[in-house]
C-alpha cells in the first residue's frame, strides 16, 4: 500500500477516532448521564446505527496503518531508528493507542452493550429484580465511563506523541 494512502487513512481515521472519544468522555457522556432516564435512548440510537461497529474498525484500520508506516520508516523494525528519539516517541503513541484500543473493546464496548441490553429489562421489571437491574446497569455505566476516560487520556497520549515525534 501506498504510503500516501496509509498517511491519509492512519491521519484522517485518527482524527476521527480521537475526536469522537474526546467529544464523548467530555460532552456526551455527562450530558447523558445528567439527564437520565430521558437521555437513555441515545446510546440506544447509537448503538442502532452501528456506532459499537464502526468505531472499533475506525480504530483499528488507525493502529494498522500506523504500524505500517512505523514498519516502513524503521526500516523492517531497525534498532536504530527504533531507539531514536523520534522512534520511541512514535513507538510510545502507538503502544498508548493500541492499549486505547484494546481497553476500549475489551472493557468499554462490552459494558456498553451489556447496559444496552439490560436497560429496556429494567424498565420492565418490577420489585427487588428492577433495582438489582438498576444496580447493575449503575455499575455498569460506572464501568464504561472510568474506561471511556481512560480510553480519551490513552489516545491524548497518542495524539501528542504523534504530534511532536518528528522534533524529538
Amino acid at each position: 500500500m501506498g504510503v500516501i494512502l496509509l498517511r491519509v487513512l492512519h491521519v484522517g481515521l485518527g482524527v476521527f477516532w480521537a475526536g469522537t472519544i474526546f467529544f464523548m468522555a467530555s460532552y456526551l457522556d455527562p450530558a447523558i448521564r445528567a439527564t437520565l432516564p430521558a437521555s437513555a435512548v441515545v446510546p440506544q440510537q447509537l448503538m442502532q446505527r452501528k456506532f459499537m461497529v464502526v468505531l472499533p474498525i475506525i480504530a483499528l484500520i488507525t493502529i494498522l496503518s500506523g504500524f505500517a508506516l512505523y514498519w516502513r520508516d524503521s526500516g523492517g523494525m531497525t534498532s536504530d531508528w527504533t531507539r531514536s528519539h523520534q522512534g520511541m516517541t512514535l513507538g510510545i503513541g502507538g503502544l498508548a493507542a493500541f492499549i486505547a484500543f484494546l481497553i476500549g473493546v475489551g472493557v468499554l464496548r462490552p459494558a456498553q452493550m451489556r447496559m444496552m441490553a439490560l436497560g429496556p429489562q429494567a424498565q420492565k421489571a418490577e420489585g427487588a429484580e428492577k433495582e438489582r437491574l438498576m444496580n447493575e446497569v449503575a455499575a455498569l455505566r460506572n464501568r464504561a465511563t472510568g474506561a471511556l476516560r481512560a480510553v480519551a487520556a490513552l489516545i491524548g497520549v497518542a495524539v501528542l506523541c504523534m504530534a511532536v515525534a518528528r522534533y524529538a
